[in-house]
């Protein structure tokens, strides 16, 4: 016949039902389906819930205070202050810039007007010169001709005297081919400076 330990054996319940199984090693009487609510819903805690709910919210309120927010305010502030400080820096490169196109734009306004006085004077000196070159050709034109006037004024009062005596050799011996006897030279002469005369 078996025999059961004492520590295995459990006392029935008064109203004859069973409770549940003892556990053989811990003598714990084991239930396979509990009766008991859910702990955060459990009324009787509700209290000691609300104050652990409170002291969290209270460390999590100091902690954000004194430590979250602070570093985020600070974070915030230099990014502020560094935006402020490349926006005035922006603003002073573009101050800058728009001095040095103007700057530039003087310079080339002012180039522009240097050119055109250079290219004035430039046709003014080569107008001058032109005038100078055209004076000096005309004055060696001029020079040229009454050169040439006097040498034809030469060239022709040679050619009248000599005409003149030719024409006195040519009177001279046609009077001698026609009276025979011969005139004299001042009558020949006398008898042409009549024709040249008349002529």
């Amino acid at each position: 016949m078996f025999v059961t330990p004492a520590f295995a054996q459990q006392a029935a319940p008064a109203n004859g039902a069973t409770q549940g199984e003892v556990h053989t090693e811990t003598g714990v009487a084991h239930n396979e389906h509990g009766t008991g609510v859910f702990p955060p819903f459990d009324q009787s805690t509700y209290a000691s819930q609300l104050l652990w709910l409170v002291i969290t919210f209270g460390l999590f309120y100091l902690l954000m205070q004194k430590l979250i927010v602070p570093r985020i305010g600070g974070i915030l502030e230099h990014r502020h202050d560094r935006i402020a400080q490349d926006l005035d820096e922006a603003s002073r490169l573009k101050a800058e810039a728009d001095a040095a196109v103007a700057t530039y734009e003087k310079e080339l306004a002012d180039a522009r007007s240097k050119g055109g006085a250079i290219a004035e004077s430039a046709r003014e000196a080569a107008k001058v010169k032109a005038n100078a070159d055209r004076a000096a050709i005309e004055a060696e034109l001029a020079g040229k001709l009454a050169a040439a006037e006097a040498r034809i004024s030469e060239i022709k009062a040679a050619a009248f005297a000599e005409v003149g005596a030719i024409a006195e050799e040519t009177a001279s011996a046609i009077v001698d081919q026609l009276i025979g006897p011969k005139a004299s030279a001042e009558d020949v002469r006398a008898a042409v400076a009549t024709a040249k005369v008349g002529a």
